[in-house]
């Protein structure tokens, strides 16, 4: 690792950074929560397969170091770890590639496609001892964890619900950010990345029609945030009592078994400029709802809404514990499971247990 810093007395390392794609996300959220935390980490290397973005996003963030494909990246030593950011056919071959490196990685959801591609992630995880997070960043948020600590007073939960319905991102990004969408990248690399996903698709969950491999996609995607902070907050379901999907898969509502009560899932992406996306909690005394924003406007506070009644008297109230956002708080625990050799929270296997959701999920799509 390289230098450290001093942190309230402690010594800190400061780890020497990879990112392997350069699109969306990461231009306007990891890189600039990066730079944010120069005593932890320092972007060392940068690569993607437009040499618009390797060039532009380079000069942008001063990187020194830049390539067209990980496997220069990852091969060129001088790292500690990579977050994993391109498109999700490819962060199963750069996150084995990296682990067998030496290196730690943060791969972004979905950590993979298929459970195959789970358990090679595993197996070079294990043989490589190193660390391995998945960008899960909305269970790091304050709000999310303050709701954990409360569920014990809502007396029994009754009744829950998860719900995900958006805008597309890039109608929000285009708002507020500048971001470089290059068109410099070839026919054949984007057919090869759509054939990729398709193998990937079938391997999964079998041939199947393609709204429903859309669906298979959408869960895999916006979805697998919603259901993994769920399982966080809840435990996992039993099982999953029905499941409905519509305008090609682009759509999903379920009910999933949870014993004593149901969860209601409801998600989608729409043409509108907002962000709807909460889990809210009844119970017999009291219920929580845990509110995010985009996380592509940066310390858009997550809120937790918390109702009580007392005696006679309902009460209602708005926590807001901090306006640091979730992706930061997220790579500060990255730093510490590295430095400290503490698992993260947000495993590999914790991931395993959404894919396996996701199958159930489309079983009964297909009903």
């Amino acid at each position: 690792m390289s230098a450290t810093v001093a942190d309230q007395g402690a010594a800190r390392p400061v780890l020497r950074v990879g990112v392997i794609g350069l699109g969306e996300v990461a231009q306007v959220v990891h890189l600039p929560v990066l730079a944010s935390l120069p005593d932890l980490f320092e972007v060392r290397a940068v690569c993607d397969l437009s040499p618009t973005l390797v060039q532009q996003v380079g000069d942008a963030f001063g990187v020194p170091h830049r390539y067209a494909t990980a496997t220069e990246l990852i091969g060129a030593g001088d790292l500690d770890a990579v977050l994993v950011l391109n498109s999700d056919e490819y962060h199963t071959e750069c996150a084995v590639e990296a682990l067998e490196h030496g290196l730690h990685v943060l791969v972004e959801k979905p950590m993979c496609l298929s459970p195959r591609e789970a358990e090679r992630v595993i197996e070079a995880r294990d043989r490589s001892q190193r660390t391995l997070m998945v960008g899960y960043m909305r269970r790091f948020a304050p709000a999310f964890l303050e709701a954990k600590a409360l569920l014990p007073e809502l007396g029994g939960i009754t009744f829950a619900r998860v719900h995900d319905v958006i805008g597309r991102n890039q109608l929000i990004v285009d708002q507020t950010s500048h971001v470089i969408r290059p068109t410099d990248l070839g026919r054949a690399a984007l057919e090869e990345r759509w054939e990729r996903g398709r193998r990937l698709v079938t391997e999964a969950i079998g041939d199947v029609p393609a709204p429903l491999a859309g669906a298979y996609r959408l869960l895999c995607g916006l979805g697998s945030h919603d259901l993994s902070a769920m399982r966080e907050l809840l435990g996992p379901p039993a099982g999953v009592h029905a499941a409905r999907m519509w305008r090609d898969g682009g759509w999903i509502a379920a009910l999933l078994d949870y014993g004593d009560h149901v969860v209601s899932y409801e998600t989608g992406v729409d043409e509108q400029v907002r962000f709807d996306a909460h889990l809210e909690v009844f119970g017999q005394h009291a219920s929580l709802r845990v509110q995010y924003d985009t996380p592509y406007v940066r310390h858009l506070p997550t809120t937790l809404h918390v109702e009580r009644t007392d005696g006679e008297a309902l009460t209602r109230s708005v926590l807001r514990p901090h306006l640091k956002d979730p992706y930061t708080y997220e790579l500060e625990d990255f730093h510490a499971c590295i430095t400290t050799g503490r698992a993260p929270k947000t495993s590999a296997e914790d991931f395993v247990a959404d894919l396996d959701l996701f199958a159930e999920l489309v079983r009964h799509l297909q009903k």
